[in-house]
This record gives C-alpha cells, sequence and structure tokens, in this order.
C-alpha cells in the first residue's frame, strides 16, 4: 500500500491534472457519501480543513450541532480510473471529527479504530479478507433496475452462458489499478450472481477496500447498461448474495491462529476465537445482517449458513476454518452478508474473538455432518442453535448483548436501533404482493 505525506497528494494533484478530490466516509447504516472539492481547495483538504453539516446524515448529529470535520486518510488516496482522464476525479475516505478535534463516536470507522486499538493492547494485529457476491441485472426502459438477467450460468460457468464475464473482467482491472490485488473472478451459484475476490488487508484497510469494492461495482454496471446490486436476497428461489469474511490474528509477524502441533493445526487463540464468536454472533447479527431481507438469505436450503456450529471442513456450518495453515491460517465467519456497514460489521467480529481469547472460551466439539439435512431433534442434540430468523429477533440479540453494546458505542447503537426499528415498522406494515396472489381471491 502507498504512503503519503501532505506535500505528496499537493503534488500528485498538480501534477496529474486532478481537478476533483471526493472526500468519502459512510454512515452508520453504510451508506457511502462524499464532498467534492476542486484542485482548488487542495491545501484546506490535506489540512482538515473541510466541513459537513453532520445533521443531515442520518445517526450523526443534532441540528444545533451540526458542524463536522472531514481528516481524509492520506493513505487512502487514489485516482478514479473509469472516469475522464482530462480533468481527472481522486478520492480520499475520511474519518469524521468535531469542531474541538476530537472523533467523532458516531463515525463508523472510529467505532472498528477502537477495537483495534483495544487489539493492539493486547499484542495483535488484525487481518480480513472478504469475499462480497453481487448480482448484475438489466435496467428497463426508465432507467430503473429489474431482476432479469439474459444470464444462464451457474458456479463456475463462463461465456457464452455467462454473460456478465466481460463487466467482472473490466471492473477486475480497474480495482487493480486502484491497488488491488485480485484473487479471483467467477460466477456464482444463481443467474446473474458474481463474486470477485481481493487479497486480505489490516483489518480498518480491508472495511475500506469494501466500500471502495462496492463503489466500483455499481459504477462500471452503470456504464455497461447494467444495475449491480449488494442486496441480500433479490430474487426468491434462488441463492443470496453473502460476503463470508475470514479473519486472522498476528502477533509480532506471526499467525497466532495456527499450531503446528495443535489439533487440525489450530492454536489455544484459535479456538478461543472461534468460541467468542459463536458466544456473540446472535447479539452482531443485526450488524452483519442488516436489512429485512438479509432474513431471506438466512434459510436452508441455498448454502447460507444459519445454524450455530463450526468445522474445519463442513460449509452448512457458519464458522468454517479453510484448510491452509501456517501464516494463511484463518477463520471464516460465512453469514454476513454484503449490505452490512463492513467497519460495524468487522468491528464485532473482532470483539467478540477477543472476548473469547481473554475469557478462555472453548467451543463446542465441531460438527462434521451436513446440518441442512439434519432435523430440528437432531440438531437439538448436538445443541446446534439458530441464528436469529428476522431483523426484529435480531435486534432483540443485540440489546441483550453489553459486549456488541459497547462495541458499538451508545450513539451508534442507540442511531442504530432506531433506525433499525423504523424499518422493520415500515415492512411489517406494507401489503405485499404475496399476501395479495394468496389472499384476494380466496377471501
Amino acid at each position: 500500500m502507498q504512503h503519503y505525506t501532505r506535500d505528496d497528494i499537493v503534488r500528485i494533484v498538480n501534477e496529474e491534472d486532478i481537478e476533483f478530490i471526493r472526500l468519502q466516509f459512510t454512515d452508520i447504516f453504510g451508506q457511502l457519501k462524499n464532498v467534492a472539492v476542486t484542485r482548488s481547495q487542495i491545501e484546506k483538504v490535506v489540512n482538515n480543513q473541510i466541513m459537513i453539516d453532520g445533521s443531515s446524515i442520518e445517526g450523526f448529529t443534532r441540528i444545533h450541532e451540526s458542524d463536522q470535520y472531514l481528516r481524509p486518510d492520506l493513505d487512502s488516496f487514489v485516482i478514479l480510473p473509469w472516469l475522464p482522464k482530462k480533468r481527472r476525479t481522486a478520492r480520499l475516505i475520511c474519518d469524521v471529527y468535531n469542531p474541538d478535534g476530537t472523533p467523532f463516536v458516531g463515525d463508523p470507522r472510529y467505532v472498528l479504530k477502537r477495537v483495534l486499538k483495544r487489539a493492539e493492547d493486547m499484542g495483535y494485529s488484525f487481518n480480513v479478507g472478504p469475499e462480497a457476491e453481487f448480482f448484475l441485472f438489466e435496467i428497463d426502459e426508465k432507467g430503473h433496475p429489474t431482476t432479469n438477467t439474459a444470464d444462464e450460468a451457474s458456479y463456475f460457468d463462463m461465456a457464452p452462458i455467462d454473460h456478465g464475464g466481460d463487466v467482472r473482467r473490466e471492473i477486475c482491472l480497474i480495482l487493480e489499478e486502484m491497488g488491488f490485488e485480485i484473487e479471483a473472478s467467477h460466477h456464482e451459484v444463481a443467474a446473474g450472481q458474481h463474486e470477485i475476490d481481493f487479497k486480505y488487508a489490516e483489518a480498518l484497510r480491508a472495511a475500506d477496500n469494501i466500500v471502495t469494492f462496492k463503489m466500483v461495482v455499481k459504477s462500471i454496471a452503470q456504464m455497461r447498461g447494467l444495475h449491480a446490486t449488494f442486496m441480500p436476497k433479490p430474487v426468491y428461489g434462488i441463492n443470496g448474495s453473502g460476503m463470508h469474511t475470514n479473519m486472522s490474528l498476528f502477533k509480532d509477524g506471526r499467525n497466532i491462529f495456527h499450531d503446528p502441533n495443535g489439533e487440525r493445526g489450530l492454536s489455544k487463540e484459535a479456538y478461543s476465537f472461534i468460541a467468542g464468536l459463536l458466544e456473540h454472533v446472535r447479539g452482531m447479527t443485526a450488524i452483519t445482517n442488516p436489512l429485512v431481507n438479509s432474513y431471506k438469505r438466512l434459510v436452508p436450503g441455498y448454502e447460507a449458513p444459519c445454524y450455530l456450529a463450526w468445522s474445519a471442513s463442513n460449509r452448512s456450518a457458519l464458522i468454517r476454518i479453510p484448510a491452509s495453515r501456517g501464516q494463511s491460517t484463518r477463520v471464516e465467519l460465512r453469514c454476513p452478508d454484503p449490505a452490512c456497514n463492513p467497519y460495524l460489521a468487522i468491528a464485532a467480529c473482532l470483539a467478540a474473538g477477543l472476548d473469547g481469547i481473554e475469557r478462555g472460551l472453548v467451543p463446542p466439539a465441531e460438527i462434521t455432518e451436513n446440518i441442512f439435512a439434519m432435523t430440528e431433534d437432531e440438531r437439538h442434540a448436538h445443541g446446534i442453535h439458530s441464528l436469529p430468523g428476522t431483523l426484529r429477533d435480531a435486534i432483540k440479540c443485540l440489546k441483550a448483548d453489553p459486549l456488541i453494546i459497547e462495541t458499538l458505542g451508545e450513539h451508534v447503537y442507540n442511531s442504530y436501533v432506531s433506525g433499525k426499528k423504523r424499518e422493520w415498522d415500515d415492512y411489517r406494515t406494507r401489503v405485499t404482493d404475496w399476501e395479495l396472489e394468496k389472499y384476494m381471491v380466496v377471501y
């Protein structure tokens, strides 16, 4: 990753004919926001003097305390390659600060930084590798997205039945131009569904990469006359989109999840991290799976894990340990979906895992059988519980988990729960097409 000084940024902006700079940040629900300034303001940008009205951002501040400042992370500077080459556009990812120079507690990036500081105090660094899936859909004559796709492909298929291969290729090349290391790109299980995997990174940079990835995918799809969506379950009866999250802890340059003498090559810390995730995963599901729609993916039959278990190989388990060992040893949490706010989701995962290590938690026995094929009685006999079944249930679980509440902080927790309650109430009072088809004629 490049490292920049203030002088570097000013010089590059002038030398590379950069006319616009997008100062990006996210709200508490993970929506990417930005303020665009021209080159004439670059000195103010690098000196943290660009102000925003925080009261206009949901979950930020009240109108009588609205002034906030954007402090750019200089190392996030990148030119946006798909935009015009003349009078170019660059972006910087920013932290949000109060006028008194203190970090804004409602900034999701700051939430993650707090947990990372806790890990650092324990001697750890935290790496994350996401696998974000998405759909490509056609748009109608008015430019609105549909759920139609001419695509006929499934897992690992290629052209001519994979109609999205060229779009994936263009996305990969754009991302590499922006500094990503692309590890794999392929068609997913459902028609119109795709996955592009990029190399793991330190946790804060990984979260930055996720929001950047989503921006690029949506932008390139739009240029190609398509609509890209990270909605977890856009079409009934087919697989939804997940964001399997691979995690590893390092200490003094060594992956502490690996122990060549440990059972399955895993260390005591790895087992405790797994146990911590299982202890808190129900409490953080409202964060990792944030939408009403998220819970229509987390059902048996579509490869989405919804049962609290772990395994070194079994993909029906919520937590999987991929086969790689040594420095590549990692824990994969399979429930998150790409609609989540990655800063909050990664913060919750790390806090849960660290809690497991600090308390010396031990996970239950590994489940090697196909959990989806088990009966309810068989799952009960194995002590296997389920994730929350609705957003409403997930909010209740969040309210009951003090660690996740503390991780979010009072401001983010209250704003997040308030927003999600409104979302649930809006959903539960709507009359759906299913209801009309089911009841209109019969009753």
